[in-house]
């Protein structure tokens, strides 16, 4: 299965971005052009839904992604009030038929942000970069309203999800957001507490504009540790979450399982060991005033620290 960021948080966490400089609109014809070569490039059309019947496919399909037991991760009711207050909801599509949708609404301050709260891709369209061509076009449709900033949570414990919001676009992680909303009983969190952290993804920024052309820079972990970093969790024989019992250095490498959806399902306890782990290690770097700088795709994050001594 598929999945780009899943649910924001209702207000930003640390005030306003910057207004939209004078370039602004320049920057929304430059935004326009890179969502539509992504959307060629995924084979979709990316547009923005607001009938009844196309609202009813994105539930469907949301309903396809997260198999939820009980409550849904977003009503159609929901999307339509989003849609018609003007709010971005909008569908990914081969041919005629969905394959992707993203939902995002404003947030104080209403002419500089957006939340994206919820996304979502068809597993029948994984390795096509329908995630991609949904973000761009999110981040267009954005530009052109004066938004400069788009934030939504994601769970750090899906590696492939840390490296699309990291690497493949750019984004920042701001805060860490301990059971954001409580235990989600659906068949990708499966029951577990609910740790996010809220990213920013601040949509004039140099790393975000180099992302949104192609140009990836994932971070290298292996060359970091030979320049000093020293490893704040790791991990362990059976997979299990190691951490070291001392560290120092102005850079921490924190590690991720191979695959925490798989071990939900496999190994509740030991995914519940990561959970509390990450929460304790990353959030408390992160607590400490550090700042998660990259992502290795081998499931290091990168955090950068003027601690010094014990993490």
């Amino acid at each position: 299965m598929t999945t780009v960021p899943d649910r924001a948080p209702d207000r930003a966490s640390d005030g306003a971005p910057d207004r939209a400089p004078d370039g602004a609109p320049a920057a929304a014809d430059d935004a326009l052009l890179a969502a539509d070569v992504a959307a060629r490039a995924a084979d979709v059309q990316v547009r923005e839904v607001e009938r009844l019947e196309d609202l009813l496919e994105v539930t469907a399909l949301f309903d396809e992604i997260w198999r939820p037991n009980s409550d849904r991760p977003i009503s159609t009711e929901l999307m339509r009030a989003f849609a018609k207050a003007g709010n971005y909801v909008a569908g990914a599509y081969d041919a005629d038929k969905l394959v992707g949708a993203c939902v995002g609404f404003f947030a104080p301050p209403a002419d500089a942000v957006l939340h994206s709260h919820i996304a979502g891709v068809s597993a029948r369209v994984a390795g096509r970069h329908v995630g991609v061509a949904l973000k761009l076009h999110q981040r267009a449709w954005s530009l052109q309203r004066g938004i400069t900033r788009i934030e939504w949570t994601f769970d750090p414990l899906i590696a492939r999800n840390a490296y699309f919001n990291l690497v493949k676009l750019g984004g920042t992680p701001a805060e860490y957001l301990p059971n954001f909303y409580g235990g989600m009983k659906d068949g990708i969190n499966g029951g577990d507490d609910s740790d996010r952290l809220l990213l920013h993804w601040d949509l004039l920024a140099p790393r975000v504009l180099s992302a949104c052309a192609g140009e990836y820079v994932p971070s290298d972990a292996a060359a970091l540790r030979a320049a000093g970093a020293v490893i704040a969790l790791e991990r362990g024989a059976g997979d299990a979450p190691v951490r070291p019992s001392s560290a120092a250095g102005g850079t921490a490498l924190v590690g991720l399982p191979h695959s925490i959806e798989a071990m939900r399902l496999s190994d509740p306890a030991r995914a519940r060991e990561w959970r509390a782990a990450l929460r304790e290690v990353l959030a408390g770097l992160m607590a400490d005033g550090g700042r998660v700088t990259g992502f290795d795709r081998a499931g290091w994050y990168v955090v950068e620290t003027e601690q010094r001594g014990a993490l």
